[in-house]
């Protein structure tokens, strides 16, 4: 216990969280009032490989079963209270615990992928079985922030309003081409040929995403209007009127930040418009954290603005519009992890206990870093022409 005592005796200021060791012997540490949370740790948890990298060996931890919660909730307490005194407000050096040049350097490296690579990565998570999404996603598969209008509205709901709002940016009529760089299992490419006619192509790289959203197109007899490809987004060579990303830009990687929009302004026709939907950072630029890049999207990064908006001035694009959404990612992930448990034992069963923790330990981290870490939604709306949009927002809400 003695180094992880000297480490949350200088981060928990605000919230109590108790600690109880392999003895059983408790160890209370606190500050202000604030959220509450309790773990135990076995004899064989590793307190200085927690206490000197955090962001690997804490969810590596908990997947090996050395440190559990204390709790009915999971391990979202925890990470909760710790995201809480980790929070992006000013004055707070503990948001940038561990975010000195080095990390992020390389942070940098990691997010170098080509073609070859951006393939593995797209199959280490996207090619797990299709049980799994279909146990915690909406019917749809929307596997991407939805958005919430109204307290209480369902996920299936907040998931087919993200569809209706992304249908409108586009500006989409009957008979347009539009490209779906990232298209997943096919539900968004779907859901914009059924709302306006036009003619939708989704591009992949995971060979299981493809096979549903092939044969979700030919069961709503629609593969003539809407088609999909195994390919990748530098791999396109045609033009389109419209073009569209939802929740693959955080797969690109920095270094392929220019060739992705010089990219979008190429498939564009010069009177086009395209929409990017991607995570992104409030707090400025950082770097991937450890265990999300080993285990859950390697080669993945969340940019901030200031990360996009020079690549897009370089590709010869407008920005139009700019959208940030809050917190509405973190009550998305706060369904799935909701349906995650309640199908803990179908999971269990598909994979193993180990997995399960893994994809616990990835639904919270995710939304407490919502909730408290500066992740953000951005939803850009670009051009080729400033009139190519209309010269006021009221298009968005007419029904």
């Amino acid at each position: 216990m003695f180094p992880l005592s000297v480490l949350f005796k200088k981060l928990i200021r605000e919230g109590t969280l108790t600690v109880i060791d392999a003895d059983g012997v408790a160890h209370t540490f606190g500050g202000a009032e604030g959220p509450e949370a309790a773990i135990r740790l076995t004899k064989d948890f590793k307190p200085w490989g927690v206490t000197f990298k955090p962001g690997l060996k804490a969810g590596e931890a908990y997947m090996d079963g050395t440190l559990l919660p204390d709790g009915d909730r999971g391990i979202y307490d925890f990470l909760l209270l710790v995201a809480k005194n980790m929070e992006w407000r000013p004055g707070n050096a503990f948001h940038n615990m561990g975010g000195n040049p080095w990390p992020r350097f390389k942070g940098w490296l990691s997010t170098i992928n080509p073609v070859a690579r951006s393939r593995k990565n797209v199959a280490h998570h996207y090619d797990l079985s299709d049980e799994l999404y279909d146990l915690f996603l909406d019917a749809g598969r929307q596997y991407s922030c939805a958005y919430f209008k109204k307290p209480g509205e369902t996920l299936e709901q907040a998931q087919e309003n993200k569809k209706t709002l992304i249908a409108k940016k586009l500006l989409l009529k009957k008979g347009m081409r539009v490209l779906d760089i990232g298209c997943g299992w096919g539900g968004l490419a779907l859901s914009l040929h059924k709302k306006s006619g036009a003619h939708v192509t989704g591009i992949t790289l995971s060979k299981e995403q493809l096979s549903v959203a092939r044969k979700r197109a030919a069961k709503a007899r629609a593969a003539d209007k809407v088609g999909y490809r195994l390919q990748d987004f530098r791999e396109v060579r045609e033009t389109f009127d419209r073009v569209v990303s939802v929740g693959m830009f955080e797969h690109v990687g920095r270094r392929h930040y220019q060739t992705f929009f010089n990219k979008v302004c190429d498939c564009l026709e010069d009177d086009g418009v395209a929409l990017l939907h991607t995570i992104g950072r409030a707090d400025g630029p950082g770097a991937t954290d450890a265990w999300t890049l080993k285990y859950i999207f390697p080669g993945g990064y969340t940019p901030a603005l200031s990360e996009l908006t020079p690549h897009i001035e370089k590709a010869g694009l407008y920005i139009t519009d700019i959208e940030i959404w809050r917190l509405h990612y973190a009550e998305t992930l706060k369904e799935w992890r909701r349906r995650t448990h309640q199908h803990k034992k179908k999971i269990i069963k598909l994979y193993d206990q180990r997995f399960f923790r893994m994809w616990d330990f990835y639904l919270s981290t995710a939304e407490v870093s919502f909730r408290h870490l500066g992740h953000v939604v951005f939803q850009i709306q670009l051009a080729k022409k400033p009139g190519a949009v209309p010269l006021t927002r009221d298009y968005l809400f007419k029904k």
